[in-house]
C-alpha cells in the first residue's frame, strides 16, 4: 500500500450501533416523487433504533405514517478531513410515525431540534440490515486511524 492511501475494514453490528450514538447527525434517504432525497437531520439512539424528528408537512414523514411505514437509510460518520481516517455506518429499515404522545414528549426532550418551526413529529426508523466500515490510514508504521469522534 502506498503512502497515503487507506485501508477499508468492516466492522460488526454492535460496534456500528455505538458509533451510531456517539455522533449528533446523520442523513436519511427516502422516495420523493420516485426519486432518491437525502436530508441532514439529528438523532438519538434508543434501544437499538433511530429516532429523528420532523415537520408534520416533510415527504419522510407523510411516508412514514402508515401501518407499513416505509423503507429508508440512515447513514452517519466521522472521518477525519486531514488523515482521512474514522468511520460510516449504513442503517437500512423501516420507518414509523412514533403515535404515543409520551414517547413524542420523551423523544422531543431528548433531541432538541437544530431547525426551526414546529417539529413535532418523531420517526423511529427500526434497523433491518445495518453496515459499516472503517478507513484506516497505513501511515506512521499503520497505525489505525480514529474510530469515533474524539472526546
Amino acid at each position: 500500500m502506498s503512502p497515503g492511501q487507506r485501508e477499508m475494514a468492516e466492522i460488526d453490528r454492535g460496534q456500528a450501533l455505538r458509533l451510531l450514538g456517539s455522533v449528533p447527525m446523520g442523513r436519511i434517504v427516502f422516495t420523493r416523487h420516485a426519486m432518491p432525497a437525502i436530508r441532514p437531520v439529528n438523532h438519538v439512539l434508543d434501544d437499538g433504533h433511530i429516532l429523528i424528528r420532523s415537520h408534520a408537512s416533510a415527504t419522510v414523514v407523510s411516508a412514514a405514517d402508515n401501518a407499513r411505514g416505509v423503507v429508508v437509510a440512515y447513514q452517519a460518520d466521522h472521518i477525519d478531513p486531514v488523515s482521512q481516517a474514522g468511520w460510516s455506518v449504513v442503517v437500512t429499515g423501516t420507518a414509523h410515525l412514533v403515535p404515543d404522545p409520551g414517547e413524542v414528549a420523551r423523544y422531543q426532550q431528548l433531541l432538541t431540534s437544530w431547525l426551526g418551526g414546529d417539529m413535532d413529529q418523531v420517526i423511529r426508523i427500526r434497523p433491518a440490515m445495518i453496515t459499516g466500515v472503517r478507513f484506516r490510514s497505513q501511515e506512521n508504521g499503520g497505525a489505525p486511524g480514529p474510530l469515533r469522534p474524539p472526546a
